[in-house]
């Protein structure tokens, strides 16, 4: 791995994830595949530039996101890898949304760590009309797979040591939720949610208004949607779904949630 974590940017969301980009793009050019062992923390530390802490947390975006396994005594693992392994094909846009190594949201060709300018507010009024309904769909199609998946990311939050920790596992259960209505252009859409979250302004608000007691709502408001998803109980899914995006919006904007 040759490239250098120097020039990242200042802000720790975009840091996590342009190093978590630069970690994934080395192992690509590495032409490691999946159940490939990645290097040490130290390791990756020295190689990129970055401190071990950096790379602590770049790792945690990559396993949220269900590229990376990490296993305690044994070292960290690529699940699925996000590429072809055909040579040649360095800096072409793909159909799974990876161009030049860098992460890109489905159908978008934008980085994840790219600031959208969307305002908060905004992004908050369209998540609270498109994510409620979507739960009907989620119920209907979600596979045995997609629940594991929702398992994975609850397990995630719960363990989660900081604010930047529980947000990644935050941002990765609604993402595999909203994958779970098996629905190409639902995906796409809330992938343009997504980025807007990623985004500077976005992540300024909701560091502010952070708590650990809110951490634990949300994490119950969590739980109690993946059990409704579970038990195919769709009206229960959509108030869940409902009742958190209020309770997020009302920290976030002191509503009345």
């Amino acid at each position: 791995m040759v490239r250098s974590a120097r020039d990242i940017p200042a802000d720790p969301a975009d840091q996590r994830h342009r190093l978590a980009e630069m970690i994934l793009a080395e192992s690509r050019r590495a032409g490691l595949g999946s159940g490939a062992r990645l290097p040490t923390e130290r390791q990756l530390a020295a190689e990129l530039g970055a401190t071990r802490t950096s790379v602590r947390r770049a790792l945690a975006v990559l396993e949220a996101e269900g590229h990376i396994s990490r296993e305690v005594g044994r070292g960290t693992f690529l699940r699925d890898a996000p590429w072809p392994l055909a040579d040649g094909d360095d800096g072409a846009a793909r159909a799974d949304g990876m161009t030049d190594g860098r992460f890109a949201e489905p159908g978008t060709g934008r980085s994840a760590a790219g600031e959208t300018g969307f305002a908060p507010a905004d992004v908050m009024a369209i998540r609270r009309l498109l994510e409620p309904p979507a739960m009907k769909l989620v119920v209907a199609w979600a596979t045995t797979a997609d629940f594991e998946e929702m398992s994975r990311c609850l397990a995630g939050g719960e363990r989660a040591a900081s604010y930047d920790e529980f947000e990644t596992w935050d941002l990765a259960l609604h993402r595999n939720i909203m994958a779970a209505s098996h629905s190409p252009l639902l995906t796409r859409l809330y992938a343009v949610l997504e980025e807007a979250r990623h985004g500077r302004f976005w992540g300024d608000l909701k560091r502010r208004s952070a708590s650990r007691e809110r951490q634990l709502a949300y994490q119950a408001d969590h739980r109690e949607l993946v059990a409704a998803l579970r038990a195919r109980d769709a009206d229960r899914a959509v108030e869940a779904m409902r009742v958190h995006l209020a309770r997020v919006a009302g920290h976030l904007f002191d509503e009345t949630a």
